[in-house]
This record gives C-alpha cells, structure tokens and sequence, in this order.
C-alpha cells in the first residue's frame, strides 16, 4: 500500500508563489503516472497537472504558472505554483498509480489526504 502525504500548503496573496510537495512511502520510480488534482468547494475534483511516464500536461487554466516536478531518489512530486490566483484556492491533492494511463480521478489508485491553498487579499 503506497501512503501519499502532502505538505506546502497554505495562505497567499494573489501574485504569490507556493510549492506543494508530495512524498511517497513507495518508490515512485515505478510509478507509470503522477498527478496533481484539486478540489475547490461546491465544484469537483480537477486536473491540475500530471507526469504520465516523461509526458507533462497542465490545465489550462495553470499552463505557464504551475510546475509540475518529480524526484525519484526522494520519491517526492512537487507543484511549483506561481502567479497564484484567487481562483487557484481549493484544496490540492496528489494522486498515483502504478500503470495505465489515466484519463480521469477514478483511474488514479493512491491518493494523499489534501493541502489547502487560500489564495487572498
């Protein structure tokens, strides 16, 4: 059983900076994908950026501000959030799964328990 734990989260002007991180009690390296998704309330669960083996892809609504990162000798993924918007809050959270190539939340395995982001004046 993989255990995804999230930290970085928090409250941040708009304009601001965070970077979430992800470890992994598993070795991530064997991970086929990895992903970050996030929940704001009263709307569902989005993509907000994923590795699927070297591919990158970004929401569109992140592309050009968000980073999505992975270091497999310390089994941690990473979310470089820049710009930071109201519209980013929600609470962030890491997904993963062995293999396949998923195409929505419901194929990812492994979930972290979430991160809040408060994006505000």
């Amino acid at each position: 059983q993989v255990q995804l734990v999230e930290s970085g989260g928090g409250s941040v002007q708009p304009g601001g900076s965070l970077r979430l991180s992800c470890a992994a009690s598993g070795n991530i390296a064997s991970m086929n994908a990895m992903g970050w998704y996030r929940q704001a309330p009263g709307k569902e669960r989005e993509l907000v950026a994923e590795i699927i083996r070297g591919d990158f892809s970004y929401a569109d609504s992140v592309k050009g501000r968000f980073t999505i990162s992975r270091d497999n000798a310390k089994n941690t993924v990473y979310l470089q959030m820049n710009s930071l918007k109201p519209e980013d809050t929600a609470v962030y959270y890491c997904a993963a799964v062995y293999s396949g190539f998923p195409r929505n939340p419901d194929e990812y395995d492994y979930w972290g328990q979430g991160t809040q982001v408060t994006v505000s004046s």
